[in-house]
């Protein structure tokens, strides 16, 4: 079964949705991209050049070009300001949605797409490609084996000095909104608890590039009496982590370490006695299904298999809409210097 796509959004992210596409054989052979949509024809042009696109149509007009191509699948690539309107034009037309992150520019939003998506009977899901990388699939099976036994913290520091100019230099909650809702959504995925309550100080420090939050700390509750903590800034210079962010993970009977790159060191305690007990290391083992550790194409296969095979993502919108109410509840908690409830 090949599925016809029409990609709205042709700029820089999109490259590499079209890229995770073309280095996987099975995604090459499921999705026969029909169509491109963009205000600047030119970059819809241009971008259909680059990735060797023929017969597409092109168009600045979404609706139009749904109409003339009838696709199975739209990739919702656009901006995080036209998402909703985009999302809602496609499920009309009867396509599922694939969408890029942040799902919606407010909660309210997001639920307005939940509702759309099951009145339609489409699906609509979200491309948070990052609990798609090795070591968080390695982490979630490392956890569920209990090895360190009941997991009671999770603690993440992201600090990188990104340049990116654009829309993200003039967003508001930069930081927050665009990039640490991936950590949010990954540390929700790995302790598989809903959030409660986010504490959340949020600011803008001397010498930053961007107009507002780049930076911020929060601390989450979880289900189960499990906090998560992450310390973040897109404007810290000098010593920059990995874009996984950096995690200490703790159980009750002991901790694991990831520098959100190939490192990986866990430990449990060994001993009866003494102040500090006696440690002994544990092995991680690598991530079982190597299908899943892909990113963009993990996230795009799931969605397709679901399609194909009448399942819901892992990403999928009524889901993933609990990370986005995390990244809300902390910018409200930063407004208003108060404990947030998550609902």
């Amino acid at each position: 079964m090949i599925l016809r796509a029409v990609l709205c959004g042709c700029g820089a992210m999109a490259k590499g949705w079209v890229r995770a596409i073309a280095a996987d054989p099975g995604l090459q052979t499921a999705i026969r991209i029909v169509g491109l949509v963009d205000v600047n024809l030119d970059a819809a042009r241009k971008f259909a050049g680059e990735f060797s696109l023929r017969d597409v149509v092109i168009g600045s007009d979404l609706e139009a070009v749904l109409a003339q191509t009838r696709p199975d699948i739209l990739f919702d690539i656009v901006v995080p300001s036209a998402r909703l309107e985009v999302v809602a034009v496609g499920l009309q037309h009867g396509c599922h949605v694939l969408s890029e992150k942040p799902m919606a520019t407010s909660l309210a939003d997001g639920r307005e797409l939940v509702r759309l998506a099951a009145e339609a009977g489409k699906l609509h899901a979200i491309v948070q490609n990052r609990r798609f990388v090795p070591g968080i699939r390695r982490i979630r099976s490392f956890i569920e084996s209990g090895a360190i036994g009941d997991i009671t913290a999770i603690h993440c520091d992201f600090f990188i000095g990104a340049h990116f100019g654009g829309f993200r230099e003039e967003m508001e909650h930069v930081l927050l909104l665009d990039m640490a809702i991936h950590t949010f959504d990954a540390a929700r995925f790995l302790a598989d608890r809903k959030p409660i309550a986010v504490y959340c100080h949020e600011e803008n420090p001397r010498g930053s590039w961007y107009a507002h939050g780049a930076a911020a700390t929060a601390i989450f509750e979880l289900e189960g009496d499990v906090t998560f903590t992450y310390r973040g800034s897109w404007c810290a210079e000098g010593a920059n982590t990995s874009w996984e962010s950096e995690w200490r993970i703790i159980g009750s009977r002991g901790t694991l370490l990831w520098d959100g790159a190939d490192h990986f060191r866990a430990s449990k305690v060994a001993g009866t006695e003494g102040f500090l007990r006696e440690l002994a290391p544990i092995e991680v083992p690598a991530a079982a299904d190597h299908r899943r550790t892909q990113g963009h194409a993990s996230v795009i296969a799931d969605f397709v298999a679901a399609i194909q095979e009448g399942g819901k993502p892992e990403t999928a919108g009524d889901d993933n809409i609990n990370s986005l109410a995390m990244a809300f509840a902390a910018i409200e908690s930063a407004r208003s210097r108060q404990r947030v409830t998550i609902e």
